[in-house]
C-alpha cells in the first residue's frame, strides 16, 4: 500500500495541533500522528491557558491565524487578567479551561479540516534520502509513509518515564503509552538529545475539601476574549467557576523535610533537568527555607467533574507522603486524591541545532516544535508548532520562510532565545525575557502579526478587512483625542474631582488621559461626542496615548538594533580564518551558525569586541 503525504506531524499535543492545522490550512496535504486519539490536546498539567507572558503568546497565536485562542474562549471556566497593578506591558490574560471540552473542541476542528488526516499510530523512525533530506516515516505497525517534511512535536512522550518516590516505570503523561524507538532514530540522524524533567500535582475530589476554609478567587465578568473572532461579551451572563487559595504551613514543610530522601528527585532517581520557574513543592521548601508558607491555587478541571487541580503542589514524593502533606493544609484534612502527583522524565533536542524557522540545520525537512525543543508550557508549544507548520508548508511550496525577529513578538523572542542562547532547563516564557515588552503588549498582537498571518494564508479576507478597520478606528480615535481641547474652566472641575492638579491653559483629551489615575472611560463626562468603538479599540488607543513617550523610545531602540539584525552572515563563513576573532568566539559561531550579526551578538561567549571584528571583516570582505 502506497501511503504518502506532504507533511507528517508527530504528536497531537498543543504544538502538533497548531503545526498540522497551519500546514493543512495553507493547502498542503498533512497527516497528524498520535499514539492515542484520547491524548489529543491533552492538558496533563495545569488546566489553564495563558498567564504571565503566556497570555501574550496566545494573543500572538490568534493574530497569526492559530487555533488556541478560539479554543480557550470556547471552553472558559474562569478568566482573569494578571498583573493589573503594574503597567500595560505585563497585563496577561489567563483562563481556567474545561479540560475535556478543550480536547473535544480541538479534536473536532482537526477532524473537519481539509487537507488533514488524523492517524493513531506510534512513529518509530524518520527516514532520509541519500541527500540527507527527510523522505518518510515508519510506524509501529511497519507502515511507511513518504513525505517531504516531518515536524517532531512529541511533547514529553519520548522514552518517557514516570517517577513517584522510589517507584518508576515507562509511561507517557496521564498513563498514556510512551514513545519508544523514535529517539534512537533521531540520534542516528545526528540530532543531539538531552533529558529533561517536569512534574504535576495530585488531583483531588471536590467533595472531600472544606472550601469554606479557603480564600475564594472569582473571575472577571468583563474579561475580553483571546480571539479576534470571539465576541467581546462572550462571558456575559456566564457563571464562572471560582478558584480557591490555600497556603502550606510548618507541618507541611516538616513532613517534606523529613522525607526528602524518599523524593524521586532528592533520592537520586531522576537525572533529567527540571524547570526552574515551576519547581516541585519539596524544591521550594529546600530552596526557600526561610519562607513560612507557600501559596497554592485550587482550580477546577471542568464544569462536569469534581476533580480539582492543586497548582503549586507538584511533587515526586511517595504516595503515603503525598497524603500526609496534603492533609496538613487547612480544609484538606480529609482530602481524597483521585490521581497521585508524579514527575516525568523525557528526551528532547538541543534547540541550538535549529534555525529560526525551527528546521534542523543538519537534516533538511526535519522540524522541531514544543517541549521537544526544550520548552515548557502549552502556549510556548502551540506558538512553535504554528511557526513550524507555516515554514514546513512554505518550504514545500517553494516560498520564503517566515522568521519572526525579537522585536516582533514574544514568539520571536522565544525562538531566538532557544536557537541562539539554548537552554539547560525547560524554557518558560516570561515578560522579562523581552527587551521590547512595552511594544509587545496583548492589545497590539494583531497589529504586529495579523499581516503576516494574512500573507501566509491563515487569515481570510473577511477577518483581514475587519482587522484593517479596527486599526483605522484606533488611529482615528488617537488623532481625535489629541485634537480635542478643553478650556481650564471645563477641565479643572474634572481634575479636582479625580485628585489631579489643575491646568492653567487649554488641555487636550489626550493630555488628560496621560494623567495618573485617569482612564478612557472616566473621560466620557467631558467627551459627549466620542465615537462608538469596541472595548479592544478603546483599550489600544488608551495604552498608545498613555505610554507614547516610552513606546517611541523603545521603537528607537528597535531601529538601532535592526541595523545589526539586517547584517547577514554568510552560511559558509569560515570563522576560524578571521584574524582578531577570539578562539572561543570562532568555535561558538562555527557551531551555531547565526544568520545575522544581531544573532551572533547574543551568543554566550561572543563579546562586543568579537562583533566589531566581524563588522570590520564584512566591510572589507
Amino acid at each position: 500500500m502506497n501511503l504518502q503525504t506532504k507533511v507528517a506531524v508527530i504528536g497531537a499535543g498543543h504544538a502538533g495541533i497548531e503545526a498540522a492545522l497551519a500546514a493543512a490550512r495553507m493547502g498542503v496535504d498533512t497527516v497528524l500522528f498520535t499514539i492515542s486519539h484520547e491524548a489529543i490536546a491533552n492538558m496533563p498539567c495545569n488546566p489553564s491557558i495563558g498567564g504571565t507572558a503566556k497570555g501574550h503568546l496566545v494573543y500572538e497565536i490568534d493574530a497569526l491565524g492559530g487555533e488556541m485562542g478560539r479554543a480557550a474562549d470556547a471552553v472558559t471556566l474562569q478568566s482573569r487578567t494578571l498583573n493589573l497593578g503594574k503597567g500595560a506591558a505585563v497585563h496577561s490574560k489567563r483562563v481556567q479551561a474545561d479540560r475535556k471540552r478543550y480536547q473535544a473542541y480541538m479534536k473536532g476542528v482537526l477532524e473537519k479540516t481539509e487537507n488533514l488526516r488524523l492517524v493513531q499510530a506510534e512513529i518509530k523512525e524518520v527516514r532520509t534520502d541519500k541527500s540527507g533530506h527527510v523522505c518518510g516515516i515508519t510506524t509501529h505497525l511497519g507502515e511507511l509513509w513518504t513525505c517531504e517534511a516531518v515536524i517532531v512535536a512529541a511533547g514529553t512522550y519520548l522514552e518517557s518515564r514516570i517517577f513517584v518516590g522510589d517507584v518508576n516505570y515507562e509511561s507517557g503523561p496521564d498513563g498514556f503509552l510512551p514513545s519508544r524507538g523514535l529517539s534512537a532514530s533521531l540520534a542516528a540522524l545526528g540530532i543531539t538529545l538531552r533529558r529533561f524533567k517536569t512534574g504535576t500535582p495530585a488531583r483531588i475530589n471536590r467533595r472531600s475539601v472544606d472550601l469554606s476554609r479557603l480564600e475564594i478567587q472569582e473571575g472577571e465578568k468583563d474579561a475580553l476574549p483571546y480571539a479576534a473572532t470571539t465576541g467581546e461579551s462572550y462571558l456575559e451572563g456566564a457563571a464562572q467557576l471560582p478558584c480557591h487559595i490555600v497556603y502550606t504551613n510548618e507541618a507541611t514543610h516538616r513532613i517534606i523535610r523529613e522525607n526528602l530522601s524518599r523524593s524521586a528527585m532528592y533520592g537520586g532517581h531522576i537525572h533529567g533537568t527540571g524547570p526552574r520557574y515551576c519547581p516541585s513543592i519539596e524544591d521550594k521548601v529546600v530552596r526557600f527555607a526561610d519562607k513560612e508558607r507557600h501559596q497554592l491555587f485550587l482550580e477546577p478541571m471542568g464544569a462536569d467533574t469534581d476533580e480539582l487541580y492543586l497548582q503549586g503542589f507538584s511533587t515526586s514524593m511517595p504516595t503515603d507522603v503525598q497524603t500526609d502533606m496534603l492533609h496538613t493544609l487547612p480544609g484538606f484534612e480529609k482530602a481524597e486524591m483521585m490521581r497521585y502527583a508524579y514527575a516525568i522524565e523525557y528526551d528532547c533536542c538541543d534547540p541550538t541545532d535549529l534555525t529560526a524557522t525551527l528546521e534542523f540545520r543538519t537534516v533538511s525537512g526535519l522540524f522541531g516544535a514544543g517541549q521537544f525543543n526544550g520548552t515548557s508550557g502549552y502556549e510556548e508549544a502551540a506558538g512553535q508548532g504554528l511557526l513550524a507548520g507555516i515554514n514546513a508548508a512554505r518550504k514545500i511550496k517553494g516560498e520564503p520562510p517566515v522568521i519572526l525577529p525579537r522585536a516582533s513578538s514574544y514568539l520571536g523572542t522565544l525562538i531566538d532565545d532557544l536557537i541562539i542562547k539554548g537552554t539547560n532547563e525547560p524554557y518558560r516564557m516570561m515578560t522579562s525575557r523581552s527587551e521590547y515588552r512595552l511594544l509587545l503588549r496583548q492589545d497590539n498582537a494583531d497589529a504586529r502579526l495579523t499581516p503576516i498571518g494574512h500573507e501566509v494564508g491563515l487569515i481570510d479576507e473577511a477577518r483581514y478587512a475587519a482587522f484593517l478597520q479596527k486599526q483605522a478606528n484606533i488611529k482615528a480615535e488617537i488623532a481625535r483625542l489629541r485634537a480635542t481641547h478643553l478650556s481650564p474652566a471645563r477641565a479643572n472641575p474634572f481634575l479636582e474631582k479625580n485628585g489631579c492638579p489643575p491646568v492653567h491653559t487649554g488641555v487636550s483629551l489626550a493630555d488628560l488621559l496621560r494623567r495618573p489615575g485617569i482612564d478612557y472611560a472616566m473621560l466620557a463626562e467631558l467627551d459627549g461626542d466620542r465615537p462608538s468603538l469596541t472595548r479592544k479599540e478603546t483599550l489600544s488607543a488608551e495604552v498608545q496615548i498613555k505610554y507614547e513617550g516610552y513606546i517611541n523610545r523603545q521603537m528607537g531602540e528597535v531601529s538601532r538594533h535592526e541595523r545589526l539584525e539586517s547584517r547577514m552572515l554568510p552560511s559558509t563563513l569560515d570563522y576560524q580564518s578571521i584574524k582578531g576573532l577570539r578562539i572561543e568566539a570562532a568555535q561558538k559561531l562555527s557551531a551555531q551558525r547565526p544568520a545575522t550579526i544581531g544573532q551572533a551578538s547574543r551568543i554566550s561567549g561572543v563579546s562586543p569586541a568579537d562583533i566589531s571584528v566581524l563588522l570590520i571583516y564584512l566591510g572589507l570582505h
